[in-house]
Parts: structure tokens; sequence; C-alpha cells
């Protein structure tokens, strides 16, 4: 069965938050395909004190949560839904999707998430309720005997426009753990091998920055003056795509699953240095494309930066397209294909 089979003209109630937007793009993936999508943020409220106080006292927050969860209990009790699409699960409530249930007896609940559960402990506590379970993480998948299906690359990245180009190295990414210590090694290296390098470091809110800046040691060596509290549209993305030679990524060193930035990348067509060794248990990777380092010691070799990205197999760069994943979501997981990465 087709993607466009399976969704076209179903209804779909879709949670996810917001995440440089990506929400939005899956959201019109799914409707080009023919779908109906009712889509709720999943947290009451996107302001950065919402954001801050529920990963940080989620608790003190709950009585909030709950309440924005029974009013859409009660504004969708007469709509029909055939799927509920939960994007990561950092938020919604065990009691409304039991409640739903009740009320949409024959929905199939689908639950996805590009986040560790190491970061995140809450969606370990809802899974039961869900038929189809999929993450990103590798390791994850094994541990709770769900599916592994890593992330994806939007549209915006094929077939990007020559652009003269302007770094050499590009890192953007949410500030935390080591990320700014590695990249800081990275371009002092660059300078010293005369090479260009622009970095982008996102921070949720001036008050997660405070807490962290107080409670977590890594955040000490973060330069205030260089975090921005406003996340890039796709459109600054791609453009900054388009402007740079190599992408950065560096993973949280707590989780094993292959960051947005990965794909990006391959979408992009770009070459990738990375600190996630599990890159190497991919179909898609090349000592010519991807250059692993460790974390802990950096080093970099100059000839990464003089040869040209070789293109991945045809079929593996549309796997990893949006619809590709949507199509692992929805309709069939190929677990035999992916778990041959984990």
């Amino acid at each position: 069965m087709t993607l466009g089979n399976k969704l076209s003209g179903k209804n779909i109630i879709f949670f996810s938050v917001q995440t440089f937007n990506l929400e939005k793009e899956i959201k019109r993936k799914l409707e080009e395909l023919g779908a109906k999508v009712s889509y709720f943020d999943e947290r009451p409220s996107n302001s950065n004190f919402t954001k801050g106080i529920i990963r940080l006292k989620r608790d003190l927050y709950q009585k909030k949560i709950d309440n924005y969860y029974k009013s859409i209990l009660i504004d969708t009790k007469d709509e029909h839904f055939d799927f509920l699409f939960v994007n990561r699960g950092e938020v919604i409530p065990a009691f409304f999707l039991m409640e739903f249930k009740k009320l949409h007896a024959n929905c199939e609940f689908i639950f996805y998430t590009w986040d560790s559960f190491t970061n995140h402990v809450h969606p370990t506590t809802i899974l039961e309720h869900f038929d189809r379970k999929l993450t990103f993480d590798p390791e994850d998948a094994t541990k709770f005997n769900i599916n592994f299906r890593p992330l994806f690359y939007l549209d915006a990245f094929k077939n990007l426009s020559s652009e003269k180009i302007e770094n050499d190295i590009l890192f953007l990414g949410t500030a935390h753990s080591d990320r700014y210590k590695i990249s800081s090694e990275i371009k002092n290296w660059a300078v010293a091998h005369k090479l260009t390098m622009f970095c982008y470091y996102y921070m949720h809110g001036r008050f997660v920055y405070l807490y962290k800046r107080l409670f977590d040691k890594t955040f000490k060596q973060f330069d205030y003056r260089k975090l921005s509290f406003t996340s890039l549209t796709l459109t600054d993305i791609v453009s900054l795509y388009q402007k740079s030679n190599v992408v950065l990524d560096i993973n949280h060193p707590h989780q094993k699953g292959l960051t947005m930035r990965t794909f990006e990348a391959i979408g992009a067509k770009k070459k990738l240095i990375t600190t996630n060794k599990e890159i190497a248990k991919f179909p898609f990777y090349s000592e010519n494309n991807v250059e692993i380092i460790n974390r802990d010691n950096v080093e970099l070799n100059e000839r990464f930066f003089k040869s040209d990205y070789q293109p991945v197999d045809e079929e593996i760069y549309q796997k990893l397209t949006l619809e590709g994943w949507l199509y692992n979501i929805f309709v069939d997981n190929e677990a035999e294909f992916w778990n041959q990465c984990k």
C-alpha cells in the first residue's frame, strides 16, 4: 500500500511540541497526501516560561496541562479520527489517551519520538497506550522493544542552488552539554587552518539558561553573548546550508540517535563532521562524506575539506525524505531494513 492510499481521506489528530516549525512541515506533508489534520501543540503554551517550567519542574504546571487536555477532549468528542499521532510525547498525559480511546475506539494510536528517553522520561509512562511505537534512538528501541526509525530531511534541502561558499564549517544547534566546548575547539582549529566557521547556539529561554547556569556545570562555559533566544526559520537554515561546505553535528552525549543535522546534510548533499560514531552503522555512511570525531579528543583531518561530496545511493536518499519517514510510521516500519543499523 502506498502512503497516499493509506492517508487519503483520513482524519488525523496530531500532537507535537513546536520544534523549529518541523511540526508545520509534517502537517503540510500529511495534508498533501490527502489527510485532514487537526494539530495541537503538546504544550498548553509555547512561551519560554512554559517550556522552562515543564522541563525543570513539571509538577508545578501539571494542573494547567490537565486542563488543557480536558478542553481538547471536549472540543474533539464529536469528531471522527482515524489516527492519533503523537510526536515526542513530552507532555501528553495518560488520562487523555485513555479518555480519547473511549471516545474514539477505532482510532489507531501512533507514537514517535526524536528525543532520547534519557532526556525525557515522560514518554515511557505512556507507551502502553499506543498501537504503533517508534523511536530515533537505537538503544531505546531495544530497551523498550519498540521500532527503530531514524529521522528525515525536508524537501527544502533538496536541489539547493549553488551559492558562493562563505562558511567552510557550519554549526547550528541548541545549547547543551559539551557543544560549546567542542565547537570552540573546532573553530580554533579552523582559524589555524585558514578555514571559516559559523556557529548558532539556540537557547529555549532565559529562565532555562539561568537555571542551567546555576545547576549544570557545562553551562558555565557558554558565552552568554553568543546565545540566541530566537530559533532560526527553515528559510534561514536552508540559506546557511547553501553557503556552507561542511556541517558540524554534536549529538547529546546521552543519546545515540542521529540528529536532524545529519539528515539535513544528506538532503543538502553536504559533508558532515559528527561526534556520533553510530553513523558508521548506516548504509549512507562513507569516510569521504563523514568524519567521525572523538568528543573528548577532537582531531580533524584537513584532507577531508579538499575532496568533493559523493552522492549516496538514490534509493537510500529517498528513504530519508519526510515522505519516507511517514511511510514507515503509517504504513510499513521496514523493521528488517532499519534494525540492521542498530
